[in-house]
């Protein structure tokens, strides 16, 4: 009877477990929703409007700087997922800045990447291409081109970034450990550590 008691004592423990589990999901993905949707308005909006009034030198150095961030955060997404989690408990029990965030974000590596390569990656490759566009426009009146430069600039931007991103991967998955633990110390600047 004990026997019994337990067995279904389990079941409903691990049937709760689910439930809560997926209304977690649930609730990041609405929230990952609501956040790309905010922060994809706010960055297009900046980045048309500012881009528009820019001469082409500036409104370029912006666009490789939404391509290395693309990548940078891509690098960040891939690094959680493979990062060893013992090494930061050495680190954390030594009181080491930024490692027992670095431990959370481990914890929550699937967000953390979803958020970095996902959210933010995508974000950048959107912003990338409506910046592109901008400066293919600059460049095609600016020069009298006979032709829409928006083909080649558009290409490049992509394989900039895809490459980037390939390159970064190797490197996120040689070096975890260290990229983790400085994305920890930068976010710990601004969520501090208890």
């Amino acid at each position: 009877m004990k026997a019994e008691e337990t067995t279904d004592n389990l079941k409903k423990g691990k049937e709760k477990r689910e439930k809560e589990e997926k209304r977690e999901n649930l609730k990041w993905c609405i929230e990952v929703i609501i956040m790309t949707f905010i922060l994809s308005i706010t960055f297009s909006y900046i980045s048309s409007t500012a881009i528009k009034d820019l001469s082409l030198i500036p409104a370029v150095l912006i666009l490789v700087f939404v391509i290395f961030l693309g990548i940078i955060t891509d690098i960040v997404g891939v690094a959680v997922q493979v990062a060893n989690e013992e090494e930061f408990h050495a680190k954390a029990t030594k009181k080491a800045k930024g490692a027992k965030t670095s431990l959370k974000l481990i914890h929550h590596a699937p967000r953390v990447a979803n958020f970095c390569s996902d959210v933010i990656g995508d974000i950048c490759g959107v912003l990338s291409g409506a910046i592109s566009a901008m400066i293919a426009a600059k460049i095609t009146e600016k020069l009298s081109l006979g032709f829409d430069a928006q083909f080649l600039i558009s290409a490049l931007v992509a394989s900039l970034t895809v490459g980037g991103k390939a390159i970064g991967k190797n490197i996120a998955k040689e070096n975890s450990t260290p990229i983790i633990y400085f994305t920890g110390k930068l976010v710990n600047i601004f969520h501090r550590e208890k």
